[in-house]
């Protein structure tokens, strides 16, 4: 019987030339090579051969994408706290499945899955908030991993900063930041006008128009009837300001922008981008204000301000 040859003159039962030469290439080398690449490409690499697969899990690899210097360091319980993971690709996983709080509990950390970029979120009480003793109350939250947020209960000059030293970011990486917020059942006053939103990193200072709530002021403003026996005048004269909202169409521009619901239930506002140079010693200064109007806001829960890696496209 003639044998069976591949077109290349190679019997059928033959492993490809290739794969041979890959099986005989020192496990060191492979770890090596991986390890200039990214998480993702990692992980893709195991599925090749089972040379490739001993390589892509070898703490050598994932030691390469876990964060220069580690991370700061996290409160009681985190993925770096007592219960250490078995293996530097299991506490990657781990940094990069949900955020881990830092010590003060005010801030959280986590890694972006496919690069490694290290991504934050400041809390409600890690930001600056204008007159937040008098117009904002702190309520305790069930679905973050911070204790409590901040509910806007009345004001009429609107100014929340937040700040983060660029040492605590990933050198050359775009990042973007998010205002992380919800309605509350009786809220007015956000969509109209227009709130101003600011990144400054170094000597970049980027401003943009943002819209907290998007949509007419007849669908999306709610009013509390309330108790009549405390219902005064006052109040009267604030629900018919903003009844008379209903008939202006709010026209949302090309260049506002507006919130887009997450995944966990949030709304996330995208206030600008920066590019975190390597060498930079500074801090990125992140700020949602909207002062010229007089006009009255209530009704936004805040969560914080997210920092995290700018996905391309």
């Amino acid at each position: 019987m003639s044998d069976q040859r591949t077109p290349a003159g190679r019997r059928a039962e033959e492993p490809m030339e290739g794969a041979c030469e890959i099986a005989r290439l020192p496990e060191e080398l492979l770890s090596a090579a991986l390890a200039r690449t990214t998480p993702r490409d990692a992980c893709r690499a195991a599925a090749v051969s089972p040379a490739f697969r001993a390589a892509a899990g070898s703490d050598a690899v994932w030691a390469a994408f876990l964060p220069p210097g580690g991370l700061p360091p996290l409160a009681d319980g985190e993925p770096q706290g007592p219960a250490l993971p078995s293996s530097k690709k299991e506490l990657f996983l781990r940094l990069s499945a949900g955020p881990a709080l830092l010590q003060d509990k005010l801030m959280s950390v986590w890694l972006d899955r496919e690069t490694g970029a290290k991504c934050y979120m400041l809390s409600a009480r890690k930001l600056s908030i204008v007159w937040v003793d008098t117009h904002w109350a702190w309520i305790p939250l069930e679905d973050s991993r911070f204790s409590e947020g901040a509910e806007l209960v009345d004001v009429c000059w609107f100014e929340i900063h937040g700040k983060i030293h660029s040492k605590m970011l990933s050198q050359d990486t775009t990042y973007a930041a998010y205002m992380v917020f919800k309605m509350a059942d009786y809220y007015y006053g956000l969509n109209f006008p227009a709130q101003e939103a600011s990144v400054s990193s170094g000597a970049t200072n980027l401003t943009r128009e943002v819209c907290l709530q998007a949509g007419e002021a007849d669908e999306n403003t709610h009013y509390d009837e309330g108790d009549d026996d405390e219902y005064d005048e006052e109040d009267e004269d604030v629900d018919e300001y903003y009844r008379s909202l209903t008939n202006r169409r709010i026209v949302h521009e090309e260049n506002v922008t507006l919130p887009q619901r997450r995944a966990d239930g949030w709304m996330e506002l995208d206030l600008g981008e920066f590019l975190n140079e390597g060498g930079d010693d500074g801090e990125v200064s992140i700020s949602l204000t909207e002062t010229k109007s007089g006009k009255w806001k209530s009704g936004l829960i805040m969560q914080g301000i997210e920092i995290r890696r700018k996905k391309s496209g």
